[in-house]
């Protein structure tokens, strides 16, 4: 059977390993019919759960190896002893060509590393962005970084930018996307030097969207701005709060509408409408960070995440695969450096 795209799964990673990647990739594939698994872990594991998934066992090829890397392994002890996990080999599986993409639910700071260290850079890019789409009250946006690089200088915001812009237009379909730096203010003389120094350059360039100009904290659940660009800590932080928010909220509305006899008559009226909203805010349905600027398609679903989630990601990563993302990021990076304000921002950076 000819298929379109192989996908690599590292399926020991994430809290619960074969018991949530083999389902989600099962679930996924009714969506993908053309895709191909390359199914990286112990085999004594995973072919009791594949048995129970024909179409999955079908369009699946298992590759062996009883290492895996802990959640609690520092990166540098990872990239030492983890040559043989079932990590590694998947991203090695990308870079020699077998299969377009990986998903992995492991270690983070592990799957960074190696993913740097096997797959590189694109040109032009000098550390690759985590980035994530956060549902919106006017649809949805990307944040990038979300922690992957804790310190960033202006040069490697301006990349994430362009990254972003990149992601917004080719699998978000947006064709002239908007793009906020996240600052404590949305006045141009707030934040710190590389911020202002970053504005100052996507001002002045042209780019796949259009600069919209610094945002606060409060614009990415409003959706001000297509992309919001921002380091790694600053970006972790947003990430969790939004995620204890939202569930915070579940809580708040359980408990609202279990509170009285009226309320819970009010919530079995309104059941249809609270299902389509905890749906718009179900952290799943968001799943799937990707790694933008890797010479290769790495995405790392969240470690705790149900098969439903899981399978988000395997979408998340079969998308950016069919839209030929990196090629038209090199397109997009070949052309801003090309750019006589681009240049001569820079070097005015440099000379300050």
């Amino acid at each position: 059977m000819a298929y379109h795209q192989t996908i690599a799964l590292d399926v020991m990673g994430g809290d619960f390993g074969p018991d949530v990647v083999i389902p989600g990739a099962a679930l996924a594939l009714q969506d993908l019919p053309g895709v191909h698994f390359l199914l990286f872990g112990d085999e004594r594991r995973i072919r009791p759960i594949l048995a129970r998934y024909p179409q999955l066992a079908s369009s699946s090829t298992i590759r062996h190896t009883e290492k895996m890397v802990a959640n609690d392994e520092k990166p540098s002890q990872a990239l030492r002893s983890g040559k043989d996990s079932s990590m590694r080999l998947a991203i090695e599986a990308v870079k020699a060509g077998e299969a377009d993409s990986i998903v992995s639910g492991g270690n983070t700071g592990a799957l960074m590393a190696m993913s740097k260290l096997i797959l590189k850079s694109l040109p032009g890019i000098n550390r690759p962005a985590l980035a994530g789409v956060f549902p919106t009250t006017r649809g949805k946006s990307v944040v990038l970084d979300l922690g992957a690089n804790i310190l960033c200088d202006a040069e490697i915001l301006i990349q994430f930018a362009l990254l972003g812009a990149v992601y917004a237009r080719v699998v978000m379909g947006v064709g002239n996307p908007s793009i906020g730096l996240l600052n404590v203010g949305s006045e141009e003389m707030k934040g710190h030097d590389q911020l202002r120094a970053a504005a100052a350059v996507l001002n002045s360039v042209e780019l796949p969207g259009r600069y919209h100009g610094f945002v606060e904290g409060n614009d990415i659940a409003l959706g001000t701005t297509d992309v919001i660009v921002t380091d790694g800590f600053t970006g972790n932080v947003a990430l969790k709060v939004a995620e204890g928010v939202s569930k915070m909220m579940g809580e708040f509305v359980k408990k609202a509408f279990k509170s009285t006899l009226i309320s819970k008559i009010g919530g079995l009226l309104s059941y249809s409408a609270m299902k389509n909203t905890k749906k718009l805010m179900d952290p799943r349905f968001y799943n799937g960070g990707m790694f933008l600027g890797l010479d290769g398609i790495c995405v790392k679903s969240h470690g705790g995440m149900d098969e439903v989630g899981f399978a988000n990601a395997i979408r998340v990563a079969a998308n950016l695969v069919e839209n030929g993302f990196n090629k038209r990021v090199a397109v997009e990076i070949e052309q801003l450096m090309s750019q006589e304000s681009f240049i001569s921002s820079l070097s005015a950076q440099a000379n300050s």
